[in-house]
C-alpha cells in the first residue's frame, strides 16, 4: 500500500492503526510494572511484618508518574473506537488503577523532602485532572457510552483521593518537625538511662538500648505517621470502594450480558485490550491490599473495646493538620509591590485563600474521621463475632499453666510500660500508645534472632586465633618502625588494607594446607565485610584512597588469586622457600611503585599528592613492601620453622588486626541508630539489630578486651592501636630512626620465626 497520498490527491490512511496493538502492549507493560513493584510492597510488608505496608517499592515519584501516563492511555484515549465489551472495560479499568495507586502510594508522601512533595504531589494532580477532563468529554462525545455511573463515580472518587493526598501533603514537614523535636528529648532520656546501667553484659545492655530506638525510630517514621493518620486509613476504604465498582463492572458484565449493549465492530488495538484489561484487574486487586489493610487495622483498633468504646471528641481537628497553613498566614509576601493598596489587596487576597485552605483541610479530617466511624459501626458486629470465637477457644485451654502465664504476663507488662513512654506520637494518638507498644515491643528480637542465625562462623573461628588476651600484639607487628621507606612520607593504615595484604602474603607461601588457606579466605571475606561496615560509619580521616586500594587488592585475591596482576597460586607452587617469596613479593612491589610514581611524576612534574591521596597501586604496593621486608627483618637469623608455622603467625596477625577493629562494633552500631535522618532511622535500627544478632558471639568474646591505655576516640584508627601497644610495651615492638636501622633489635616471642 502506497504511503501519502493516494492516486485522488487525498491522504491514505490505511496504515495509520496498524501500530495500536503495539501500544496496548506498551501500555500493558507500563501496568505490569505497577503490579509488581505494588506485589513486592505487599511481600516486603509480610515479610517483614509490617502490615501497614510502607511504600518501599512503589511510591510517587518521576518514575512512577511516567508509568501511570503510560497505563492510563486507554483511558484518556479521545477519538481511537472502542466497541466491544473489553474495550469498554479497560477504559474503566485504567481510571480505577489510578485510585489505587493513590490510596496505595499515599505513605510515601512521608518520606520526601519539602520541594520533592510538592512537585509530585503537582505532578499528580495535573494527571488526574487532565484524565478526568479526558473522560468527561469522552462521555459527552460517546466514546464512553457503557459505565457512565462507574465513570462517574470513579471520577468522583479520584477527586476526592487526590484532595486527601494534596492535602495530607501538607502536614508532612510539621510532623517530621515535632516528631524530630520529641525524638531528641526521649534520647537523651535513653543515654542518660543507659549511663546509669551497670553490671550488664555488653550485649544484654546494647539490646535494650536499641529496643528502646527501635521503638522511637518505628514510631516516629514519616511514612508510619502517615499510614496511621484518619486520611491515610480513610483513602483505604474509598480505595476498596473503587476496586468493588471495578469488580460489579466486570461480573455484571459476563453474568448479566443482557442488561449491556456493546457495538460490533472490533477496536484499532485489537486483541491487546485484553491484555490492558486483565494486567490492570490484577494491579487493582494487588494494589488494594496495602490501602485496605491499612483501613482495616485501624478499624480494628478503634474497635478493640467494642461495646465499651467511646467515640468523644472524634471529630476534633488536631493541631498539626493546619498548623503549617496558619504559619503561611503570619508570612509576608515576598513579591515587590510598591503601592501600599495594592500590597494590602495581595495580602487579604492571599489570606482569604488560605482561609478556604484551612476550611478545606478541616473538612477533610472531618469526613475522614467520618468515614472510619461508619467503617466502625458497620465492621464491629464482625469484630464482636471474632472475639466471641476467641475467647470459646480460650475456655477449652488447660488452666494449670496459670500462675506461670500471670508471672509472665506481670514481667511482660512491666516491660511495655517501660518502653511505652519512648513511644512518639502526634496530638490526638494518645489511644493507640499503648497499641504500638504492645505490636512492636517483640520487633528487635525478630530481627536479632534471623541475624543470630547469620552468624560468620569462619569469622568466629578465626578470631579464636586472635592474642587479643595478651594485648592484640598483631596489631604493631605487622609493620616495623626500621624497614626503610619507599618515599619521604609513609601514608597512614586503615583497618583492611593490611588484612587483604597479610591475606596475599598467606596464599602466596608454599607447602600450606589447602583447608588452612580455605578457611582463612573465608574467615577474612567475612571479617572485611565487617572491617567496610565500621570504617563506613567512622569520622572520617581522609582514609577514602586507602580503604579503596584495600578494596582493590581483595577483589584480586578473593576472585582471581592475585596481587596486582601476580598469579600467587602460581608463585607458591614454583618450589621457592617462604624467604625467597617473601623477598620476590616485596622487590615485585617496590618495582610497581617505582612504575606508579614514575608515571604519576610525568603527569605532575611538580605536585606530588599527600601519602594519603597516592594512587591505588602505590598505595598497595607501599603495604606488601614493609609488611614482606618487616616478617624478613623480625625473623633474620633465627632458627629454621616451617612453612605452616609462618602460615600460622600470619594468621594471629591477621586475627588480631580484625579484632581489633571489631571493639568498635557498639560505638558503630550506636552511631547508626543516632545519625541517621527521620526517614532513614528506622531502617538503621534495624540492621543494627540484625548485625547485633550476627555478631553476638563476637562481641562476647572481645567484650572487656579493650586497652585500658586507649581514648574512646583512638579505638577507631589502627595507628593509634599501634602508637598505644608499642608505648605500653617498646621492647616487643622497637622502633628506631633511619640511622639505627641496621642494628639487631629484640623480637617478639609471638612472632619470632626464620624463613628459608
Amino acid at each position: 500500500m502506497k504511503i501519502g497520498c493516494d492516486v485522488d490527491g487525498n491522504l491514505n490512511q490505511g496504515k495509520f492503526s496498524a501500530p495500536m496493538p503495539w501500544i496496548g502492549i506498551y501500555v500493558t507493560a507500563a501496568s505490569l510494572a505497577c503490579l509488581v513493584t505494588m506485589a513486592a510492597d505487599v511481600i516486603h510488608g509480610i515479610r517483614h511484618r509490617k502490615l501497614w505496608f510502607p511504600c518501599k517499592y512503589f511510591s510517587i515519584n518521576a518514575t512512577s508518574l511516567t508509568l501511570i501516563a503510560v497505563a492510563i492511555k486507554l483511558s484518556v484515549d479521545l477519538n481511537t473506537a472502542m466497541p466491544s465489551r473489553q474495550d469498554q472495560l479497560a477504559k474503566l479499568s485504567s481510571s480505577v488503577l489510578v485510585c489505587t495507586v493513590m490510596g496505595n502510594s499515599m505513605p510515601s508522601l512521608g518520606a520526601m523532602e519539602n520541594e520533592e512533595l510538592f512537585m509530585n504531589v503537582m505532578a499528580f494532580g495535573i494527571l488526574v485532572v487532565t484524565l478526568i477532563v479526558n473522560i468527561c468529554i469522552q462521555l459527552a462525545t460517546g466514546a464512553i457510552f457503557v459505565f457512565w455511573k462507574e465513570h462517574a463515580c470513579v471520577m468522583f472518587i479520584m477527586l476526592v483521593l487526590l484532595i486527601m493526598l494534596s492535602f495530607s501533603a501538607l502536614t508532612v514537614p510539621i510532623c517530621k518537625h515535632y516528631l524530630e523535636h520529641k525524638y531528641n528529648k526521649r534520647n537523651q532520656l535513653a543515654l542518660k538511662q543507659s549511663s546509669n546501667e551497670t553490671g550488664k553484659r555488653l550485649v544484654c545492655k546494647i539490646r535494650e538500648d536499641l529496643m528502646k530506638y527501635w521503638m522511637m525510630a518505628h514510631t516516629s517514621s514519616p511514612q508510619f505517621v502517615m499510614g496511621r493518620s484518619a486520611t491515610c486509613t480513610a483513602s483505604g476504604a474509598i480505595c476498596l470502594l473503587s476496586s468493588l465498582i471495578l469488580a460489579e463492572a466486570i461480573l455484571r458484565t459476563y453474568l448479566m450480558p443482557w442488561s449491556f449493549k456493546f457495538c460490533s465492530g472490533e477496536s484499532d488495538y485489537k486483541w491487546s485490550t485484553t491484555l490492558v484489561l486483565v494486567t490492570q484487574t490484577v494491579a487493582v486487586a494487588v494494589g488494594t491490599i496495602a490501602p485496605a489493610s491499612r483501613w482495616f487495622i485501624a478499624i480494628n483498633f478503634r474497635c478493640a473495646k467494642r461495646e465499651n468504646a467511646t467515640y468523644k471528641g472524634e471529630f476534633k481537628v488536631e493541631k498539626y493538620w493546619i498548623q503549617g497553613l496558619v504559619e503561611l498566614k503570619d508570612c509576608p509576601l515576598t513579591l515587590r509591590i510598591r503601592n501600599r493598596h495594592c500590597r494590602k489587596l495581595a495580602h487579604d487576597t492571599k489570606n482569604k485563600l488560605l482561609d478556604l485552605c484551612i476550611g478545606m483541610q478541616k473538612g477533610n479530617v472531618i469526613m475522614s474521621k467520618a468515614i472510619r466511624l461508619i467503617s466502625i459501626f458497620f465492621v464491629s458486629k464482625i469484630l464482636i463475632c471474632c472475639d466471641f470465637c476467641k475467647e470459646w477457644k480460650k475456655n477449652f485451654k488447660c488452666n494449670t499453666v496459670f500462675n506461670d502465664s500471670s508471672l509472665e504476663s506481670s514481667q511482660s507488662s512491666s516491660s511495655l510500660e517501660h518502653l511505652s513512654c519512648y513511644v512518639l506520637h502526634l496530638e490526638g494518638e494518645d489511644a493507640l500508645v499503648g497499641h504500638m507498644t504492645k505490636s512492636n515491643c517483640d520487633a528487635t528480637d525478630h530481627w536479632f534472632q534471623r541475624g543470630r542465625r547469620r552468624e560468620p562462623k569462619h569469622l568466629i573461628k578465626l578470631l579464636e586465633k586472635s592474642t587479643f588476651s595478651q594485648g592484640f600484639k598483631g596489631v604493631a607487628a605487622f609493620d616495623n618502625d626500621k624497614v626503610p621507606s619507599l618515599d619521604v612520607e609513609e601514608p597512614p593504615n586503615c583497618w583492611a588494607l593490611p588484612v587483604a595484604t597479610l591475606a596475599s602474603i598467606a596464599l602466596a607461601l608454599p607447602n600450606s594446607s589447602s583447608c588452612s588457606i580455605k578457611g582463612l579466605m573465608r574467615g577474612v571475606n567475612e571479617g572485611l565485610m565487617y572491617i567496610n561496615f565500621i570504617e563506613n560509619h567512622l569520622e572520617s580521616k581522609d582514609l577514602t584512597n586507602i580503604r579503596k586500594a584495600a578494596t582493590h587488592v581483595w577483589l584480586g585475591v578473593d576472585l582471581y588469586h592475585t596481587w596486582l596482576d601476580v598469579d600467587l597460586h602460581k608463585l607458591s607452587l614454583q618450589g621457592k622457600s617462604s624467604k625467597e617469596i617473601l623477598e620476590e613479593l616485596s622487590e615485585t612491589a617496590k618495582v610497581k611503585y617505582e612504575e606508579s610514581k614514575k608515571s604519576q611524576t610525568a603527569i605532575n612534574v611538580c605536585i606530588r599528592d599527600t601519602p594519603s591521596k597516592w594512587p591505588l597501586k602505590e598505595l598497595a604496593a607501599n603495604s606488601m613492601y614493609r609488611i614482606c621486608q618487616t616478617i624478613l627483618l623480625n625473623h633474620r637469623g633465627s632458627i629454621d620453622q616451617t612453612d605452616e608455622r609462618l602460615l600460622e603467625v600470619l594468621t594471629v596477625m591477621i586475627a588480631d588486626i580484625l579484632a581489633a577493629c571489631l571493639t568498635n562494633l557498639q560505638q558503630v552500631i550506636s552511631t547508626k541508630c543516632l545519625n541517621s535522618t527521620i526517614e532513614d532511622r528506622e531502617e538503621s535500627v534495624r540492621l543494627a539489630v540484625h548485625i547485633l544478632g550476627k555478631t553476638e558471639k563476637i562481641l562476647n568474646i572481645l567484650d572487656q578486651s579493650i586497652p585500658r591505655n586507649l581514648e574512646p576516640h583512638q579505638i577507631s584508627w589502627i595507628d593509634e592501636w599501634r602508637l598505644s601497644l608499642k608505648r605500653e610495651d617498646p621492647w616487643a615492638f622497637p622502633s628506631s630512626s633511619p640511622s639505627e636501622s641496621d642494628r639487631a633489635s629484640p623480637v617478639s616471642n609471638d612472632f619470632y620465626l626464620s624463613i628459608e
